[in-house]
């Protein structure tokens, strides 16, 4: 054994030998084995993806359409209020019992379609479907009677209407605002959202 063996100019464990010095082919920072060369030029392999994929992309219901729909339930709505007012119950006072069976109505309305089918007629007409927070699921009935509250201010004796009229707009304008189209009311369901075929 020479000292040129071993030595820095050595074919051994010098800095310029093949073994597992800083040039060698081994474990040094240019190796293949475990230095920064495994797997990716930071020397660690890609990050994994844990869970399941994500599913497909969907699309916000837009303003237009979605008020398309109200309109069309609220028709629907109050064309079974009318007859329940004037057929059924006393038409003796018809402004409070019009009144009191449309905010009653619609609200039961929106929470039975939303909770059992996912979407009113209306809106199943349109190709709308109401979601829980997921993006996925059908809302529950807290998330339903939430998101549909704001209907029962119908309710209030003399200022009901005008409240109501106030709660659409603070509704519609929050839809507008928002990227994903929820409005106030969706917010209050805990992140409740309406999305289209």
């Amino acid at each position: 054994m020479t000292t040129g063996d071993f030595g820095p100019n050595g074919p051994g464990y010098g800095p310029n030998g093949p073994g597992y010095g800083p040039q060698g082919p081994g474990y040094g920072p240019q190796g293949p084995g475990y230095g920064p060369g495994y797997g990716q030029p930071g020397g660690y392999p890609p990050p994994q993806a844990w869970g399941p994929p994500p599913g497909p992309a969907q699309r916000p219901g837009g303003l237009i359409r979605r008020f398309w729909a109200r309109v069309l339930d609220g028709m629907l709505v109050g064309i079974v209020s009318f007859f329940l007012s004037v057929f059924v119950f006393s038409d003796d006072y018809p402004f409070m019992v019009t009144g009191l069976f449309s905010g009653v109505l619609t609200f039961g309305y929106f929470v039975l379609f939303e909770v059992t089918q996912g979407a009113t007629p209306a809106k199943r007409l349109l190709g709308l479907h109401v979601r829980g927070p997921d993006g996925v699921s059908k809302p529950t009935a807290a998330q339903s009677a939430l998101r549909n509250s704001f209907t029962l201010l119908a309710v209030v004796p003399y200022v009901g209407p005008l409240l109501a009229f106030i709660a659409y707009i603070v509704i519609a304008v929050t839809i507008s605002g928002s990227p994903t189209k929820q409005g106030k009311h969706d917010e209050l369901a805990g992140g409740t959202r309406v999305t289209r075929d």
